[in-house]
């Protein structure tokens, strides 16, 4: 039978959306449920508070993540690892770095709220910095430097011991910001007015521009610093940037909406799997609006999600079975593990939903970490000179073309493109989420295929014609211009461009508003099981091939890294026709059957 709903759902609805419920709070206190009067409606300062968030994680990327793009070439040449070692250490860091917003993101979501996570990870962050700076700067901690063609001294253990710590701090900075940097400036707009909506969309692409703009001028300034003048100097710049972005983001504290925790969102969802496992025995309803229990929607935050008839199974859990399952009043269920509302099993069919879609995303991140792996160790055996100075780019600084890419699509789609979009597709967001995401896979497909040509051009003419010198790594630097990888880099940008910022605000509007802070995670899961992924083929190609032509050799000359990229391009091509497949099957939130 169903219990409440229709027009009584309706008007709790309106009722509890003209004001505030102790569900969000400015700058203070609350819970879910509350014996004091209701709150003034939430003020939302929008745009007036973003200098402070957009503020903190620019100075944030300036400080972290430039750094961690040249951190091959720090491992190789300060560290005196060899490159495959470098580049499995880095996958590793790099996944672990992406994967631990998960836990961020639970911990944000059931406990801390958003601000408290960021100010957190922020202060780690900072830490984390100080500690990657001191291995260079201290004689100590790090090996003795060694010249070209000489036996370099391995680190110690200790040295390694100091390095991982440093390592420990940025990941526990990572794991609070990068969930909970993004949904915490869409907080700060009305989701109810359209100047809010506006102000969302638009702050997911500006957000994603500064984003890529400050790492160009870490990639350029900063690397730089790092590869030419002084390690020390150049990781004591982005500690002193870090700095400044725990004071900005301190600073705009009194603007800020904080969204209160509401205990563990998972809980809900291991209800549902609970209740409808006991009572996988029962028959599926007849009439799901007159047999499930759908109780009047009472929050002003969560959307009411209609039923749908996708993964009907889980619908048992929301089947009176008897009159002892429900409270008196038809509001609440007597034991909310074997009886369930029809909103807690959409919420979780949201979640099954997004999951094959979000899975296609691990092998798109598999080309795109290229960018700080192989195509650096690349760059380095190329001729780096721009022009007929001096001057050579340094190798990490490659990035900065995907970046570049980045910066000026973004606001020519947003200001130019986009209008004109809508006005043919009849769309507000132009090309669909899923449209974006798919535009991007075929272009990381094909920046791959574009890798694989460039590589086999820059092998042979190593092979065939003078060399430049020697890496202090032994192999020989080809004559080719290291400006030929410059396409690649820029279409692997624009697939970015389309697919991650696409990913993003795809799983913030299709999760549950209650998980916002996982939805901030799911992307950077994707990246931290692409690099796991990338580390795992490194892996299985070096060992299969390094009885014979090792493809990943440590003189790149000696190996062939053009079959690696066309690995990876036919893998893209899967993965492509298998997101079509997932695409065409996936059912919006809110779109009833």
């Amino acid at each position: 039978m169903r219990v409440g709903g229709g027009r009584d759902d309706e008007e709790v609805s309106r009722k509890l959306k003209s004001m505030d419920v102790d569900k969000l709070e400015n700058g203070g206190g609350g819970g879910e449920e509350s014996p004091h009067p209701p709150r003034p409606a939430v003020k939302y300062h929008g745009w007036k508070a973003m200098p402070f968030i957009i503020g903190n994680e620019t100075f944030e990327k300036l400080g972290t993540l430039g750094t961690s793009a040249n951190l091959l070439v720090y491992l190789t040449q300060v560290f005196h690892m060899r490159s495959v070692d470098a580049a499995t250490l880095l996958n590793g860091l790099n996944g672990t770095t992406s994967l631990a917003p998960i836990i961020g993101a639970f911990l944000s979501d059931a406990y801390l709220g958003r601000y408290l996570a960021l100010a957190i990870a922020s202060v780690a962050s900072l830490i984390g910095m100080f500690l990657l700076t001191l291995t260079a700067g201290a004689d100590s901690l790090h090996p003795p430097e060694c010249n070209v063609g000489e036996t370099c001294e391995k680190a110690t253990s200790y040295q390694f011991a100091v390095l991982f710590i440093a390592f420990a701090f940025l990941v526990l900075g990572s794991a609070g910001i990068r969930p909970c940097s993004m949904p915490f400036g869409a907080d700060q707009f009305d989701p109810t007015t359209e100047s809010g909506k506006r102000g969302i969309n638009s702050f997911f692409n500006w957000y994603y521009f500064t984003f890529t703009a400050a790492m160009m001028v870490s990639a350029t300034v900063i690397i730089y610093v790092q590869s030419n003048v002084s390690w020390p100097i150049g990781l004591g710049i982005p500690t002193a940037l870090m700095f400044l972005a725990c004071v900005l983001f301190f600073m705009g504290t009194r603007l800020y909406v904080r969204v209160t925790p509401e205990g563990s969102p998972f809980t809900s969802v291991v209800q549902v799997l609970s209740a409808a496992l006991k009572k996988r025995s029962l028959k599926q309803p007849k009439d799901p609006k007159q047999d499930l229990f759908d109780p009047p929607h009472t929050s002003a935050i969560v959307t009411k999600l209609a039923h749908t008839d996708q993964f009907r199974c889980l619908d048992k859990a929301a089947i009176v079975a008897s009159q002892d399952e429900v409270r008196p009043g038809g509001a609440a269920p007597a034991d909310p593990w074997r009886l369930c509302s029809v909103q807690q099993v959409e919420e979780v069919k949201c979640l099954i939903r997004i999951v094959p879609v979000w899975s296609t995303g691990i092998i798109y991140y598999v080309a795109v970490v290229q960018q700080s792996t192989y195509v650096v160790l690349s760059a380095l055996q190329s001729d780096r000179h721009l022009g007929r100075g001096g001057f050579q780019i340094p190798a990490a600084s490659f990035t900065v073309f995907a970046m570049l890419a980045q910066t000026l699509w973004i606001p020519f789609y947003d200001r130019l493109l986009l209008p004109k979009l809508r006005k043919i597709t009849g769309k507000e967001e132009g090309f669909t989420l899923l449209q974006r995401q798919g535009i991007g896979i075929a272009l990381s497909t094909v920046a791959m295929v574009i890798s694989a040509i460039v590589e086999d051009r820059r092998r042979a003419i190593a092979l065939s014609q003078p060399t430049l010198g020697t890496t202090i790594t032994g192999g020989a630097i080809s004559a080719m211009s290291s400006l030929w990888m410059v396409p690649q880099l820029m279409i692997l940008g624009l697939s970015e461009a389309f697919n991650l910022i696409s990913q993003i605000e795809f799983y913030y509007k299709e999760i549950p508003e209650h998980m916002r802070s996982v939805a901030g995670a799911l992307a950077f899961c994707n990246l931290a099981l692409g690099n796991y992924l990338s580390g795992f083929l490194v892996t299985i190609v070096h060992r299969t091939t390094g009885s014979g032509q090792n493809w990943l050799a440590q003189d790149l000359n000696k190996g062939r890294l053009d079959l690696f990229y066309w690995t990876i391009a036919g893998i893209g091509v899967f993965n492509l026709i298998y997101f079509v497949i997932c695409a065409r099957w996936y059912r919006f939130k809110g779109a009833s059957n």
